[in-house]
């Protein structure tokens, strides 16, 4: 029986992430841990979060985890959610610190003078609802889901990748920003798949079955 680790470092929809994976991998072990032990044992890893950067990486650090997720991340199919793709890149402008650097790019606050529609009403920050996922490359991930497929988003920051090659989706709020990134073994969005019905539950049954190689390696 395959595992896939919850990786549960105090923050995060960790019960909503588990059940949605318990749906569409039944015959799959779904463990949300905190123990790097079993972080390491699994064979795929899911890094879901909500909440504050800062936060983030203190708890990361707090729990022994940082080292265990880098590992994850160089080694076997690894999925980030949301604040779980944001942290994989080296510098968030949300506290100033620093993220665990395993992707180049730093993760941005929306501009408040770039946050309007075509129609010149402003947009509100955080960017919460559903919106367009635009593919910008194949991946495994994306089979079965359209593109152009609506997914389910709650940020006030996106990520500015150091490498457009990484980029395998983009969203417009107002401007297009990654949504999606993906290197090797690692696929990250920004919205949340377990919030977003069947092209969410799509993706998640992808990541179940995926051997981390990707179309787009980089």
């Amino acid at each position: 029986m395959s595992s896939i680790a919850v990786v549960d470092y105090g923050m995060g929809n960790l019960r909503s992430v588990a059940k949605a994976l318990e749906h569409v991998a039944p015959d799959a072990r779904i463990v949300v841990t905190s123990d790097a032990g079993e972080i390491a044992q699994a064979d795929r890893v899911v890094f879901p979060g909500v909440g504050a950067m800062p936060d983030c990486i203190r708890e990361l650090e707090t729990r022994g985890l940082r080292h265990a997720l880098v590992e994850a991340a160089q080694t076997k199919p690894f999925l980030g959610i949301c604040l779980g793709m944001q942290a994989l890149f080296e510098f968030s402008e949300e506290g100033n610190v620093a993220g665990l650097g395993v992707l180049p790019g730093k993760v941005r606050l929306f501009p408040r003078e770039a946050m309007h529609d075509t129609q010149g009403q402003r947009l509100k920050v955080p960017h919460i609802g559903w919106n367009e996922v635009h593919q910008a490359v194949p991946h495994p991930l994306w089979n079965g889901i359209a593109n152009g497929a609506r997914f389910y988003f709650v940020h006030s920051y996106y990520v500015e990748a150091g490498n457009p090659e990484l980029v395998a989706a983009f969203t417009h709020y107002p401007f297009a920003f990654a949504c999606a990134v993906a290197r090797n073994n690692i696929f990250a969005v920004q919205f949340h798949p377990e919030k977003s019905q069947a092209a969410g539950l799509k993706l998640l049954a992808n990541f179940a079955e995926w051997d981390g190689m990707a179309s787009n390696p980089v």
